[in-house]
Parts: structure tokens; C-alpha cells; sequence
């Protein structure tokens, strides 16, 4: 796991669950034997440890493949010192959590739903998906046009990373080394610096961007499936030259256009709360 990271403290009840959020993955990881605490309801932080140890034996035996997708990053200990421990993303840390007997298991369920991360009800209907995300786009103040242009562009997304996907590109880095080409390319930006022009940290970039930006990000990544479905590449290196060139008929259509409105398309607009400082690309 790439260490572009940054850290948060949660709480749930009286326990703090340590969270590490990977910015090129866009992905919370939580500490696992912090979950493990709060779900034993174990104050004490070498038994909770031993608890997980113990709990890492039994479901390697059983074949689960909980243990084998956590991953080991370096985290604040009780000490301040950095220390190795095991992390997992929401998805494994659900399957975790039905691992363990414990009266503690819905309410760090609704927990996590809470803060963001339950998509469950989702993965069985993805229309709740889609009506909870129009309702929130709503609630914010976004205009029909943006959210149908947000949604329509969501769609080309999907079908290029279900290409991707079905030709040997591997969900995560590789993923997101191909989105970076892609925005880079039309925007002459990186994802990260345009996240930084819009003063962005944990957040979408995609929420935030204007109905141009929204429309040149779709259209690149359109011109990208088509050129890479009419090529018929497969796995990373292969995709990388599509990505490209998808990008590149993007860029020119954005030069066109921002020669003929003269300026610039890519904004430093978001939709934070207005005390936030905007910044406008001159």
C-alpha cells in the first residue's frame, strides 16, 4: 500500500478507532485491533491485541480471507511512537465484525453507516445509491442540470473501470495510475493538484467540479473506452496509451472552447461551506 496518506481519529462510544485515508485510493483503512477493542468492549490494549492474534489463527485456519486482505501500516501508538499494525478497509472490517460474538456488532455497523461507509443496502439495490445521492446533491444546492451531468458522467466512470476490470487492470493503484493519466491529460492537471486548487482534502473531487469540468471528465474518459475497446488492450501498460489519447481529445476540445469564452474551464470553485477560501485558476 502506498503511503500517500493522511490521519483521523474517530470515535465510537469511548473508544478511538485510529483511520488512515489513502488519497490516491480515495479509501478509508481503520485500525483493526482497535475495532476489535470496541467490539469485546476491552479497555486494555495488550488484551485486545491478543484477542485479534488470537482471532488472525482461527480464520486462517478456516480459509477466510479476512486476514489476507489487511494490510500493515505504521500508526500512532499509546507512546507517540509510529508502530506496524493491521489495518483493513470498511468492506473487510464488516466481515470482521460477524467474525466476532458481540453485542457491539450492529451498533458499529450503524456506526459506520453513520459516518459514511455502509453501502450494503446499496450493493443489494444500487438505485438506493443513486436516489441517496441525488437527495444529497439536492440538500447541498446543486441544480438539476449539475446533478443529472454528475450522474451521466458517474455512468461513463462505471463503464470504463467495467472495461478496465474485464481486461486485466487491477482494481486500486492501477486504477488509479490510469485516472491520474486521464486527468492529467485534459486538464493539465494531477487529480491531487486539482484537489488542492478547490482546497479539497478527504472529499470527491467530482462533487466539486463544475458542469465543464464534469462534461471534459466524462468526454475523456468516453474517448478512452472507445479507443481502448477498438484497440482491445489489456492490463496496465497496454491501457496507458488509450488513457492518453482519450485524454488528449479532451485537452483540444478544452482549448477550443476556453478559446472562444477566453478563459480557463478549470476551477478552483467548490462546494464547500463558503467560509472556505475559493481560489480561481487565472
Amino acid at each position: 500500500m502506498k503511503k500517500n496518506i493522511s490521519n483521523s481519529l474517530a470515535i465510537f462510544e469511548n473508544f478511538k478507532i485510529r483511520r488512515f485515508y489513502d488519497e490516491q485510493k480515495e479509501v478509508w483503512y481503520f485500525s483493526v485491533i482497535d475495532i476489535v477493542a470496541a467490539l469485546t468492549d476491552q479497555v486494555d490494549f495488550q488484551l485486545a491485541r491478543n484477542y485479534w492474534k488470537v482471532l488472525k489463527n482461527r480464520l486462517v485456519k478456516e480459509g477466510s480471507q479476512v486476514v489476507t486482505n489487511c494490510n500493515r501500516l505504521k500508526l500512532p501508538a499509546e507512546d507517540g511512537k509510529m508502530r506496524e499494525t493491521d489495518v483493513a478497509d470498511v468492506k473487510i472490517i464488516l466481515r470482521l465484525v460477524q467474525s466476532v460474538p458481540s453485542k457491539k456488532a450492529e451498533p458499529i455497523k450503524l456506526w459506520l453507516a453513520k459516518v459514511g461507509y455502509e453501502r450494503m443496502q446499496e450493493m443489494a439495490d444500487p438505485e438506493k445509491a443513486l436516489n441517496r445521492s441525488r437527495e444529497y446533491w439536492q440538500k447541498q444546492g446543486r441544480s438539476e442540470k449539475w446533478i443529472q451531468q454528475r450522474m451521466t458522467g458517474q455512468e461513463t466512470r462505471n463503464k470504463l473501470t467495467d472495461y478496465w476490470s474485464e481486461n486485466g487492470v487491477k482494481k486500486g493503484d492501477e486504477f488509479a495510475i490510469l485516472t491520474n493519466i486521464i486527468h492529467e491529460e485534459w486538464s493539465d492537471l494531477s487529480v491531487k493538484n486539482h484537489k488542492n486548487l478547490k482546497g479539497l482534502k478527504t472529499q470527491n473531487l467530482r462533487d466539486h467540479m463544475s458542469e465543464e469540468e464534469l462534461i471534459f471528465t466524462a468526454l475523456a474518459e468516453l474517448s478512452t473506452r472507445r479507443i481502448a475497446e477498438t484497440d482491445k488492450t489489456q492490463g496496465l501498460e497496454e491501457n496507458r496509451i488509450p488513457a492518453v489519447k482519450g485524454g488528449k481529445i479532451a485537452k483540444d476540445a478544452r482549448i477550443a472552447l476556453e478559446k472562444k469564452i477566453g478563459k480557463s474551464i478549470i476551477t478552483g470553485e467548490n462546494f464547500l461551506p463558503k467560509s472556505k477560501n475559493k481560489k480561481q485558476l487565472s
